[in-house]
């Protein structure tokens, strides 16, 4: 798998698509790497460049030592487009993923052309919630949380229904990098977007699961009416609504990124 070297770290990201169309950029949640968008891909690749990566601290991405800091994660993104001379892109990012592709929208308006920000938030959790998490990991590693975390990623129901795709998702938890995770639920705990995200510019489709308990649905509404013309709408599932709905999930990401 292709790795560049952008921002002090080697980045891993795959790069599929017909090279002459626009490109998309699809970012990572917390906890999961480039694979949580396995089920996007096959559909954007056919009318997109796709460029999926490893969130600094996640997957085959390097993991410098914490903590990290939103600006750190959106400059790793910048890094990879100039190392891959990508000039300007749609981006879509889950979560921490949302996070990035919202300071991308404030510090870095002419790389971004459409934005859509998915089961997110301008500010996640307080510190109450994320410093337990954090020292739960440092003392007892991530078979700790993962188990509570997949329960805030699926419903029940989905979770019944697609037990592999649970058994996948909690593969991926147990094999994060402790110190990555946790420098990346700091940078997560120390944002706060709220009001700078009234200054975006660039067209926003916020997409948000409307069973998700860690970005509820009201912070989505919360957000699309802080960014002036942003768009709204909500899924069936929690907050991975990607997997959990994958076919509404494209439907409307499609839809929104060929919009005229």
């Amino acid at each position: 798998m292709p790795f560049v070297d952008a921002n002090g770290l080697r980045i891993h990201y795959s790069l599929s698509g017909d090279a002459s169309a626009p490109a998309v950029v699809l970012s990572n949640s917390l906890g999961t790497n480039l694979t949580m968008w396995d089920l996007q891909a096959p559909a954007l690749e056919k009318h997109f460049r796709l460029l999926r990566y490893d969130t600094r601290g996640h997957g085959r991405t390097d993991v410098p030592a914490g903590p990290y800091t939103l600006d750190h994660l959106g400059r790793d993104v910048l890094g990879l487009l100039d190392a891959l001379k990508i000039d300007r892109v749609h981006f879509c990012g889950l979560s921490m993923g949302g996070m990035i592709g919202m300071w991308l929208g404030v510090n870095a308006p002419a790389r971004i052309h459409r934005l859509v920000l998915c089961s997110t938030a301008p500010k996640i959790g307080t510190p109450e919630t994320w410093n337990p998490r954090i020292e739960t990991i440092r003392k007892a590693g991530m078979n700790a949380v993962a188990p509570a975390v997949i329960e805030r990623w699926l419903t029940p129901e989905f979770r019944a229904r697609a037990p592999e795709a649970s058994t996948a998702l909690l593969g991926l938890l147990q094999i994060a990098s402790p110190v990555g995770y946790t420098a990346c639920c700091e940078a997560i705990r120390d944002a706060d977007l709220r009001e700078a995200v009234a200054s975006i510019r660039a067209p926003v489709q916020v997409i948000m699961g409307a069973r998700d308990p860690a970005t509820p649905p009201a912070d989505g509404r919360a957000l699309a009416a802080r960014i002036p013309g942003a768009k709204y709408a909500e899924l069936e599932g929690s907050h991975l609504c990607n997997i959990e709905s994958p076919g509404p999930f494209n439907a409307a990401l499609l839809g929104f990124l060929n919009a005229v």
